[in-house]
């Protein structure tokens, strides 16, 4: 399979092609703040002429053989490429093939696969310090089975149906329709849990010790998730070898809540958020790493620098000297950080540059004079520069350590687009399409606490990535994102829903329906066969008194209080003749 048709493969199985709002959890985060950082974020591609571009024009260049360009700082770029007697050092030269690892090797089931992300130790963190909340609250409820604790089991089956509601696009839509039992509601919910249990658990949830987070916070904001959300990234690392490509950008998670550390990006469609950093396979679209975004910490051990080559520095640590390549947009951009990337953890770098840079040519920016279609090159050691007029007035400028020539892409026709270009096209777009898929099916329902928003976040992530284990370990399998999901959401709920097949105290409709469900109707005893279901009137009260017992030999409804009772061996005597 050529890898075109394998990456259309990849993407049909994982993309699919086949109301009231409410605030689930409506209490605020506990005395958080509320600060709303601005970001403009212009990371087009394309990039417009302005009139009043600052002087560009830099120290006149000195004599030289060799014809050069020279940036506003001095620094020197040939205009042809180094001849091909030249040695350009080998790049995107990976030692181990992409896929599974380790243990996650060895997973074949859809619940495994997605246990290796959202592992025993993320949930029983969970179910602990969910059972710390419940019991710090449960005073304030009239009825003690109201408040009562929680479990494994019962957590898993939560996630189940929070996939479910994602799957079936009705993650915002009132919990109401979802347990109604007749007309738009959908069973396997009201089957699981009562919808009272659903929103106590959800409103409930919580990740860390609430005893110590006060203290925590003061040197931590992401105090509140820190140790789940550290467990699931290391996971994903543990778990899966990227392809040679990598793309690192942003997803802002939507979010209007009170947050010290929420986002304005107004090119993002839901604007207000919390932004995640992350790095994704260019060609999988699996996840490796992720960070979000929190300000400036405080200082103590969690305070880091927040440049963009510092976050950059930091996602490509699990890679570092492997010699992939790493795609990104002109926000990330900058020619130290390529060269630090060269040379200290020998990885190249695809990614569009800003026009502002200071060690670009005034020709670069330029694009008054020069006709659409026309590339300009620029040549150092390890590092080439494009600058490209893809429409009047307008130009695309790339540097690459990884392309070390002029090459005009064929397949691009009048274009005449440089193979740089191009390549940054084909790999630009991985944090995208995983945002992209995590929204198609997105588990996160409205909510007002902000690490609700970066759990649900991490959710739909362990969905994705735990799709791409289960097809390189099953590569006969055609199982398209949706019925993943779907399946999934079944196995979580499923060993709740055979021990809520047990309780007795149900409608026995309820109950056989959940025992046909689960798979446990010959397993649970229906009793005598003889005993009606419906209740009739005694036909010795003198008041309306119902009962479901009968006499058994004259077949008559008879309330306790007018039978009489007998010991079997007296009973057996009274049937014989």
């Amino acid at each position: 399979m050529s890898y075109e048709k394998e990456q259309a493969h990849l993407r049909r199985l994982l993309e699919e092609v086949d109301s009231d709002l409410e605030d689930v959890d409506d209490e605020e985060s506990d005395g958080e703040e509320n600060i709303v950082e601005f970001q403009l974020s212009d990371t087009d591609t394309e990039q417009e002429a302005e009139s009043d571009v600052e002087d560009l024009a830099g120290p006149a260049p000195k004599p030289s053989r060799v014809p050069t360009f020279l940036g506003k700082d001095g620094t020197v770029w040939k205009k042809h490429r180094p001849p091909q007697t030249v040695r350009t050092r080998k790049s995107n030269l990976v030692t181990h093939l992409p896929g599974p690892k380790t243990y996650a090797k060895n997973a074949k089931s859809i619940d495994d696969c997605w246990s290796l992300f959202f592992s025993n130790d993320i949930l029983n963190l969970i179910v602990q310090y969910t059972n710390q909340h419940i019991n710090s609250v449960k005073d304030k409820f009239a009825r003690e089975r109201s408040a009562r604790e929680t479990d494994l089991v019962e957590i898993k089956a939560v996630l189940g149906l929070l996939y479910l509601a994602g799957v079936l696009k009705s993650n915002r839509l009132n919990v109401d329709e979802l347990w109604e039992r007749v007309g738009s509601g959908i069973e396997l919910f009201w089957l699981t849990m009562s919808k009272q249990r659903f929103l106590f658990l959800i409103r409930h949830l919580r990740f860390d010790d609430s005893t110590t987070r006060t203290e925590r916070k003061v040197s931590d904001k992401l105090a509140p998730i820190r140790d789940v959300f550290t467990i699931f990234a290391d996971n994903c690392q543990k778990s899966y070898t990227i392809s040679e490509y990598a793309t690192i950008d942003e997803k802002l998670e939507g979010f209007r809540g009170r947050c010290a550390f929420k986002q304005y990006i107004p090119s993002k469609p839901n604007k207000y958020g919390l932004k995640v950093f992350a790095l994704v396979d260019a060609k999988t679209k699996y996840t490796l790493t992720l960070e979000p975004y929190v300000g400036l910490q405080p200082e103590g051990l969690y305070r880091k620098n927040n440049d963009p080559a510092s976050i950059v520095l930091r996602l490509i640590a699990p890679i570092s000297g492997s010699g992939r390549n790493v795609t990104c947009d002109n926000w990330f951009t900058s020619f130290n950080l390529i060269a630090t990337l060269r040379e200290k953890h020998n990885l190249t770098y695809v990614g569009t540059v800003r026009k502002n840079k200071k060690e670009l040519p005034l020709e670069f920016v330029n694009t008054k004079t020069r006709p659409v279609a026309s590339s300009m090159f620029g040549f150092q050691e390890g590092t080439t520069i494009v600058s490209y007029i893809p429409k009047k007035y307008k130009n695309v400028i790339l540097a690459s350590s990884m392309h070390h020539d002029d090459t005009i892409d064929p397949a691009t026709g009048e274009k005449y687009k440089p193979e740089i270009i191009t390549f940054y096209n084909g790999t630009k777009g991985g944090v995208d399409t995983v945002d992209e898929l995590c929204s198609t099916y997105n588990v996160a329902r409205n909510t007002r606490r902000w690490p609700m928003v970066l759990f649900y976040s991490i959710m739909n992530m362990a969905g994705i990535n735990g799709q791409i284990i289960y097809m390189a370990n099953n590569p006969n399998s055609n199982l398209v994102r949706r019925k993943f999901l779907k399946q999934l959401a079944v196995k979580l709920a499923d060993e709740h829903l055979k021990r809520r097949s047990l309780t007795k105290n149900v409608p026995v409709a309820v109950r056989e329906r959940r025992q046909e469900v689960a798979g446990t109707s010959a397993d649970v005893p229906k009793g005598n066969p003889e005993t009606p279901r419906v209740k009739k009137r005694c036909h010795l009260c003198t008041k309306d008194s119902k009962t479901r017992y009968f006499c058994k030999f004259c077949k008559k409804f008879l309330c306790l209080s007018h039978a009489e009772f007998g010991c079997p061996n007296c009973l057996r005597n009274v049937e014989e003749p």
